[in-house]
Formats: structure tokens, sequence, C-alpha cells
């Protein structure tokens, strides 16, 4: 798997690729739409701080994820009065939300097993 590095306000952090697609996701899943910004303030949030997302880092995981499919934009107004492209889930991407969710569960339950048996040879 590759690593994707987000550019970060206070420190450096590694995360799979993949992963900022499956949190954009889960945001709009239980948001509803948003615009660019919201999301990355959203995420920001749920971090604690830790993920600041960047331009050049969201936009183009929204762009993939609106070719795939799974969500879809539309131009609206924001609540600062400014002219804003909002992004929706679709049906296909409520499914994929669904499927990722259940895929990286698996994997934290996999790497869980990994560190215990780690910490227990470490004894």
């Amino acid at each position: 798997m590759a690593v994707l590095s987000f550019w970060m306000s206070t420190r450096d952090v590694n995360i799979l690729q993949g992963t900022l697609d499956l949190m954009v996701l889960r945001t709009l899943e239980t948001m509803g739409a948003q615009h660019g910004f919201g999301l990355a303030k959203r995420i920001q949030q749920i971090s604690g701080g830790a993920l600041d997302l960047n331009q050049g880092t969201l936009y183009p995981a929204l762009l993939r994820l609106e070719q795939r499919g799974w969500i879809s934009s539309r131009w609206g107004t924001s609540e600062a009065n400014r002219k804003a492209k909002y992004y929706e889930l679709t049906r296909a991407g409520c499914r994929q939300v669904q499927h990722e969710t259940q895929d990286w569960e698996r994997t934290v339950e996999i790497m869980a097993r990994f560190l215990r048996s780690a910490e227990s040879r470490a004894e």
C-alpha cells in the first residue's frame, strides 16, 4: 500500500492511501451535503487537529470520488453568502462507505493482533 503524507500544521502524519476517501465519505454520510472547506474543517475537528488538509490534498480526492460515482456535486451558496460547490453521497457512495468500513475494521483487527503478539513477547 502506498502512503500519503498530508500537510500538517503541527507534525507530520503518514496515512495509508484510501483513508482520506473514507474520511470524506463518512463525513458526508453523517453530515449531509458539505462544501470543501466544511469537509476539511470537520475532518480537522474529528482528528483533534492532527489532520489539516490543504486544497491540494482534498480537492483531487473529491474529484476522484466524483469520477467513481460515489459523490455528486452541485453549486450553491455558502453560509458566508459565497458561491460554493457542495458535495453529497450517492447511493453507490453509501454502499462504498459500508464496504470500506468493513475493510478497515478487519485491517484494524489484524493489526491489533500483531501489536498484542509483540507486547506478549516483550514481557
